[in-house]
Parts: structure tokens; sequence; C-alpha cells
């Protein structure tokens, strides 16, 4: 693409080139976009602009020239980049990638009214158990599901700039709730899945797995291999929901324990049979 065309592409600036920043920003490049990129090492920014994936780090003038700006960073760092950079945010589109809404959203939309910029809280349900810009994928987005925390619920006409802005993504389906309902239901699903696969393979009997297992292991600890820096802070923003998960989960295993040390085969059958039939109510 020609220098005069892409000065008059859209822009998108993406402060955190990891694999959920850089696939965003792969991604922006793909369809054509101009895409700035910002990252705290130095050395990944450089690597992305050298492959094509970025057309120049996201400093302060950049940020001007942004149509959108993404923010893919761990919650406190996303906070702190919101109020650093308010004063070059005036007029724009900025939705944050991270994995727990509340805090973020909150210093999100005081900054915004604050600066004159529009913040959305977004989070795609998107992912691998790998992390780092050298694992990003320009379609990992494709057909995945969005949650969009929106600062007022009675504006499409913002549900639809957000949707067109983040087009590039390919996401098919969005969903629409405040952070607090999104910091209830994603310590559920999401955080409590990586929490019972990273107790789960600490069993001593895990040394022995290989030839004797198939699908129900691969699936119990696929998200065991995680990034401990970001689980363990999105975990720690997000522990007044996660808690009670936890703690639920435990009273459900007591019962087992319980019919297991009883031999109660009764019992037992009808444990299992209730978890039979609660998945096919919340799965169909």
């Amino acid at each position: 693409m020609s220098e005069e065309n892409k000065r008059a592409s859209e822009t998108a600036g993406i402060a955190g080139l990891g694999l959920i920043g850089g696939s965003a920003a792969k991604a922006y490049k793909k369809a054509d976009w101009r895409v700035y990129g910002a990252d705290r090492d130095r050395s990944v920014v450089g690597f992305a602009e050298l492959s094509g994936v970025i057309d120049g780090e996201l400093d302060d003038e950049a940020l001007t020239e942004c149509d959108i700006v993404i923010i893919a960073l761990y919650p406190a760092d996303a906070v702190k980049y919101i109020r650093d950079n308010s004063g070059n945010l005036a007029g724009k589109l900025v939705i944050d990638f991270c994995g727990t809404k509340s805090e973020v959203c909150r210093a999100g939309f005081e900054e915004a009214e604050k600066s004159g910029f529009t913040f959305v809280g977004g989070h795609p349900m998107a992912g691998t158990h790998n992390s780092g810009f050298k694992y990003s994928d320009a379609d990992m987005f494709r057909g995945a599901p969005f949650v969009i925390v929106p600062p007022v619920f009675d504006d499409p006409a913002l549900l639809d700039r957000v949707k067109k802005a983040l087009s590039p993504l390919g996401m098919k389906r969005f969903s629409v709730t405040t952070a607090e309902e999104h910091d209830r239901l994603i310590a559920f699903t999401s955080q409590m899945a990586h929490v019972i696969s990273s107790a789960y393979i600490k069993s001593p009997t895990a040394a022995a797995h290989k030839g004797f297992s198939a699908g129900s292991y691969r699936d119990m600890t696929r998200v065991a291999w995680l990034n401990p820096t970001m689980w363990a802070q999105l975990f720690i923003e997000n522990k007044d929901n996660l808690l009670p998960e936890i703690e639920s989960f435990i009273g459900e295993l007591e019962r087992y324990k319980d019919a297991l040390e009883k031999e109660d085969k009764k019992t037992l059958e009808a444990l299992l049979e209730e978890g039979r039939k609660r998945k096919e109510e919340v799965d169909g």
C-alpha cells in the first residue's frame, strides 16, 4: 500500500503487543489499516515494525492520529496507561481488552468524561495457552464472541461504532453487559477453569499419565499451561467473585468424597446424574 493510501486509511493504536495485542495488530494490518504499537519491551516494538505488523511506535504523536486505541495490557497497567495518556485521546474510541472489567472500566469512564474521548470496556473471548507476540495470529479472533461494557446502555449508535471499529478482527457475536456482571460470570467461565486445571495437574499421578490419558486429560489440563503473572493479577482483581466459586466447588467435591468414603453407590449415582442434568440444562 502506498504512503498516500496509508495516510487516507483508518488508523489503529495497540497498547501491548503480547498474544492478544499482537493478534489485534496483525488483524488490523491484514485489513489494510495503518497500525501503531507500544509495548514495555522495546525489542517487541522493533520486531513488530521490522516484520511489517506495525507502521511505527504508538507514541504521543501517533495517538493523535488513531481512530481507535486498543489497550491489551494487564488491568493495573491498563488503568495507568489510560490515566497517563488521557490528554492525547480526545475524540478517540478507546477499548480495553483486559480479562477483568470493574477497575479498568471505572478508570476509563472517569478519564473519558474528563478528557473528551469515548471509552468502552471489551473482552474478546479468544486466546491460546501460549503468550507473547511470537504466538500472535491475525485470525485469532475470527468468529469469536466479544463482550462489550459500554458507559451507557441506550446508545445504539455507540454500539454500531464499536462493532465497525472492531470489524477487522472478524468477531461474530457481541454481548453487552455491565463490568460487575462480566466479572461475576468470567470468574466461573474462565478463571475457575484455570484454577481447577492448575490444581488438577499437581497430582503425583500426573507424571505417569502417558499411555493412560486421552481427551478427558487433555481437556482438564490444557489451560494449566498459562501465564502465571497475568492470571495471578486477574484472580486477585476478581477475588470477590472467584472465591465464592472456589468455595462452591470445594463443597461439591466434599459431597463426592463423602459418598465414596461411605461406598454409597446410590448417592454417588445421584450426584453424577445431577451433573449430567445440569450440563444438559446450561448447554442444551
